[in-house]
């Protein structure tokens, strides 16, 4: 059966409720692993349809599916928004029936995501607070795991969906509450705040030299140094020091870490424009934005500061493009509204 036939075949099944989705999902599956990317992008339009119109439990399968294709080459774009948009509604109905537990049972933990199922029991402990909602909110609950595996895969691996995203704080939080219950859901919202296409004004603090630099897919703040290691020592007009190896940077781009992870360091404190530390275990959504551009200071480092090379998200490619460089004489509007650092 040709690829396209069968995912309409299991897309109205999964609308309905048909029995016969439990059926063609295997076959879906089996499929999958002969189908070229060319073949998958031709059926991935439909499946999206199938992501947003069916019931959680099954469009959540569905959801695997559209992750599944996106890593082995199918273009993410027909149904990125579809994943990200049924995630919100999912969410938004998996907190409400994690609210509903924890209110009719006292404060006890909801059952796991993971480890447990729906049933007639949990059903009747939140239905006096979910009343016609409690099925879409129970079968939320134990589907939000299906959507957050293939919600990461579509961000890591689709940059113009996320560029695309609307309301980018809101869907953050929602999912930062849904990851005291899910910890994939703590990747999902750190992949929400990944920033593309942005520009960063980088001062040298010593030199009082700066860069404009354009940043897009990086995942935290160690990736940062690096990437502006790479970028500015012993480039012309850059900084002096110790530039990392070729390999290294390529690790943090889009290349994969060389053999028994090294450990690097970075050669500076990163601060903003406060004189508050950019702390590496946040991202670059987090530095403070002054006249409308997020600023990072450069300072001879407080202390050595070591890390494993990799990307947090090793699907995800970053970019780092110096755009321009700007000499002290340059910047004299911008040092008087530089605070020393903090610490």
């Amino acid at each position: 059966m040709a690829l396209q036939q069968l995912v309409d075949q299991i897309v109205r099944a999964a609308v309905v409720e048909d029995q016969s989705f439990s059926d063609l999902l295997p076959q879906l599956m089996q499929a999958s692993q002969a189908a070229s990317p060319a073949e998958m992008d031709a059926a991935l339009p439909r499946l999206a349809e199938g992501v947003a119109e069916a019931p959680p439990n099954l469009g959540g399968w569905l959801a695997i599916v559209t992750g599944a294709w996106i890593e082995n080459g199918a273009d993410p774009a027909p149904v990125g928004a579809a994943v990200v948009d049924r995630i919100t509604d999912v969410t938004a109905a998996a907190l409400a029936f994690g609210n509903a537990w924890e209110a009719a049972t006292g404060g006890k933990p909801p059952p796991d995501m993971q480890e447990e199922q729906p049933s007639q029991q949990v059903f009747d402990t939140v239905e006096p607070h979910l009343g016609d909602g409690t099925v879409t909110a129970m079968m939320s609950w134990f589907a939000l795991p299906q959507f957050a595996m293939a919600g990461c895969t579509v961000l890591q691996m689709a940059p113009s969906v996320r560029a695309g995203l609307s309301e980018r704080d809101f869907l953050a939080f929602t999912a930062g509450k849904a990851g005291e219950h899910l910890g994939q859901m703590n990747h999902y919202q750190a992949l929400l705040r990944v920033l593309d296409g942005e520009r960063l004004l980088v001062l040298d603090r010593a030199s009082r030299k700066g860069w404009t630099v354009t940043i897009g897919g990086i995942g935290d703040n160690f990736q940062l140094h690096v990437l502006l290691a790479g970028a500015l020592i012993g480039r012309p007009g850059g900084l002096t020091g110790d530039r990392p190896a070729p390999e290294i940077i390529a690790c943090f781009l889009n290349a994969d870490v060389p053999d028994g992870r090294p450990i690097i360091s970075s050669p500076w404190n990163l601060v903003d424009t406060h004189g508050e530390m950019i702390w590496n275990e946040g991202v670059p959504a987090d530095i403070p934005v002054v006249n409308g551009t997020r600023v990072v200071v450069l300072d001879p480092p407080s202390y050595e500061r070591t890390f494993p090379a990799g990307r947090r998200f090793p699907m995800m490619p970053a970019m780092m493009r110096v755009e321009g460089m700007h000499l002290p004489e340059d910047l004299g509007d911008w040092w008087p509204h530089i605070t020393a650092p903090t610490r």
